[in-house]
């Protein structure tokens, strides 16, 4: 009987992110509330999920866990002290169309986004593909199903918040648990600075 060797196990689908402090979580909540019942509004994602993604991983093979964990390691050694800031919104999509409601960043945010090229470069350099596309700081707070009605210009009531600024502590390694009630399981950090 001849047939392919079963794939590996996998470790999970995971990503580096960077978690804003409760502080910015609570505030931010506050500043969505009004927006929350619009008509038009994107399904909004639960704080519990707020993660300001870095690098997206998708599936593992745990085989490569242990290096990943190795390589990433001095990539956020070598990033200074950050501070950011839950600033502005916009969305991704046409207005028409929008796909994805986001809070942008204020803040480190160059350093940011050369500490999430360290990150992919440590990962491709273990064997993992990670996308080719330029890093876009920002926090997903909804997405707008298909054929649903939305509105592409609710992000811009958004344009003038701002959050509480705090310092980035750690970069953590998160695995996620698809399904009716998608769940996160703290793989990992490195402390930032």
């Amino acid at each position: 009987m001849t047939g392919s060797a079963p794939p590996p196990p996998s470790a999970g689908r995971l990503f580096l992110a960077v978690d804003p402090p409760g502080t910015a979580v609570t505030d931010l909540d506050r500043a969505l509330e009004p927006l929350r019942p619009a008509p038009g509004a994107p399904r909004w994602t639960p704080t519990s999920r707020w993660h300001l993604t870095l690098v997206f991983l998708g599936e593992v093979p745990a085989p490569l866990l242990a290096p990943l964990r190795t390589a990433v390691a001095p990539a956020v050694a070598a990033t200074p002290p950050i501070s950011l800031q839950l600033a502005g919104g916009g969305r991704f999509g046409s207005r028409r169309r929008p796909t994805v409601c986001w809070v942008g960043l204020g803040g480190d945010v160059p350093e940011l986004t050369a500490l999430a090229g360290r990150l992919a470069a440590a990962a491709r350099g273990v064997g993992l593909t990670v996308e080719d596309r330029p890093f876009r700081a920002h926090l997903t707070v909804g997405r707008w199903r298909p054929g649903q009605p939305a509105d592409g210009d609710l992000p811009g009531r958004l344009a003038g918040y701002r959050g509480p600024a705090w310092p980035v502590p750690e970069v953590v390694l998160w695995r996620s648990r698809l399904g009716p009630q998608p769940r996160y399981e703290r793989v990992a950090a490195w402390p930032v600075g």
